[in-house]
């Protein structure tokens, strides 16, 4: 193809995924579209430059305006989410929660989580399965004690296991969070076993600042770390948020030197835009993103789709989790979808292993709503999404009819929603080349 082809072409393969998003009904649990705003501050200058240390003690010149732009972002996240210390280098949740491994334990030492069938991210993940926690910084990692019915950590069964384990560092969330994490029901154990105890928020983060979910620094945590790009439609970043001023040393020696040098300052800037985003929007927006969620989840298991936690309304959250396995799988069924232009992911549950499946085809289909409804979709819209899937998961209809249906839908949502007006369009390509 040569130089010139190739650099033809990858600019091509970008505005045809412009292209496509415009297409699409993106359901991905773990993403999310930033308003215009945040995506001007990722292609500013700033993602240029170098900026090691702290704001106002950097090892590099040239940070003026730089280090004005993280003081701000540091003192709105300390705002959004009533932080006494904010951290906003750390450049993802996986780095956020390594920094926090860094800061309270040694290799050696043992981290209780959730296991990754049960919700937990690859980043709390034992060594043998290539998790960060274990293979990185060498933690032996136990996991909670979970209630498949209730979708969440089982309770006395977990201040049992912390007291029989008693691990170093306690580490709530997951990457499928439907329910608020029994963080004030098991603090007190942990903290009388001597264990730390953190919060990882990736998903959750913009419906804590929103005031819609538990704020873990409120209930005992003492620290939260997220990603800044789910239901906090920021940019792809990471931060970590104390709630003691006395942290603020040890955290910010563990992300800087700890895991960063140069921590990707357009991000930081795209960063405070979005803070700034959440302070001005971000009830409205929490608001809607659970009546949406909550809606989806009914609207499918109206249709037939077994949508779990039912009695408990199926999330409290952004996220639903299905089972399809009456019907198919879920790597089977995030193939067909994805033909229909209906983007969602496969994901375990939390019985597919000793029921002999695994993550490449497993049981389940994970949801999230935080992209359609920053794209101005309300509960009615989650019926016709509903609807969709339903097409092809019940039905068994061929999905290349469904996506002609899909396409004309989603031309009907080009805007961001929750955001400062702007009038470029949720994927407008930007053309700077030329």
């Amino acid at each position: 193809m040569g130089p010139k082809g190739s650099f033809d072409r990858v600019l091509k393969l970008l505005k045809e995924h412009h292209k496509w998003s415009q297409e699409t009904v993106n359901l991905i649990a773990s993403e999310n579209v930033p308003s215009p705003a945040v995506r001007e501050a990722l292609v500013s200058d700033f993602g240029n430059r170098y900026a090691e240390g702290a704001p106002g003690k950097r090892l590099y010149a040239g940070c003026k305006y730089i280090d004005e732009v993280e003081f701000l972002a540091i003192d709105l996240a300390k705002e959004v989410f009533g932080a006494a210390h904010a951290n906003v280098q750390p450049v993802s949740g996986v780095v956020a929660n390594l920094a926090t491994y860094t800061a309270f334990t040694q290799p050696g030492d043992t981290l209780m989580s959730l296991s990754i069938t049960c919700g937990g991210h690859i980043s709390m993940g034992k060594k043998k399965f290539g998790g960060t926690a274990g293979s990185v910084h060498g933690l032996d990692v136990e996991y909670f004690p979970f209630d498949e019915e209730a979708m969440n950590i089982d309770v006395e069964r977990a201040r049992e296991k912390i007291k029989e384990v008693s691990p170093d560092l306690v580490l709530f969330g997951a990457s499928v969070f439907p329910f608020p994490h029994p963080v004030k029901e098991l603090s007190d154990v942990a903290s009388d076993c001597g264990a730390r105890i953190a919060y990882d928020a990736a998903h959750v983060a913009g419906l804590i600042g929103g005031g819609h979910f538990q704020n873990p620094l409120e209930e005992g945590a003492e620290v939260m770390n997220c990603s800044t790009h789910k239901t906090l439609p920021g940019p792809q970043h990471g931060m970590i948020l104390t709630a003691e001023e006395d942290l603020k040393e040890i955290i910010d020696r563990s992300v800087f030197p700890g895991v960063v040098s140069n921590h990707h300052l357009h991000s930081v800037a795209a960063l405070a835009i979005s803070l700034a985003e959440n302070l001005e929007f971000g009830e409205e927006y929490g608001s809607q993103i659970i009546k949406n969620a909550k809606s989806l989840g009914e609207a499918l298991y109206n249709r037939g789709v077994d949508v779990l936690a039912s009695e408990k309304g199926f999330t409290s959250s952004h996220v639903i989790l299905a089972d399809v396995t009456d019907h198919g799988l879920g790597g089977e069924f995030e193939r067909k979808l994805e033909d229909a232009n209906v983007i969602v992911n496969r994901n375990l549950l939390p019985w597919d292993v000793r029921e002999g499946r695994h993550y490449d085809n497993p049981g389940g289909i994970r949801l999230g709503v935080s992209e359609v409804t920053r794209l101005g979709m309300e509960e009615e819209d989650m019926e016709r999404i509903a609807d969709f899937i339903g097409r092809v998961v019940i039905e068994d209809e061929n999905p290349e009819i469904v996506r002609k249906d899909v396409e004309k839908f989603a031309r009907d949502y080009s805007k961001v929603n929750y955001c400062f007006e702007s009038e470029t369009e949720a994927y407008e390509y930007i053309n700077i080349h030329s």
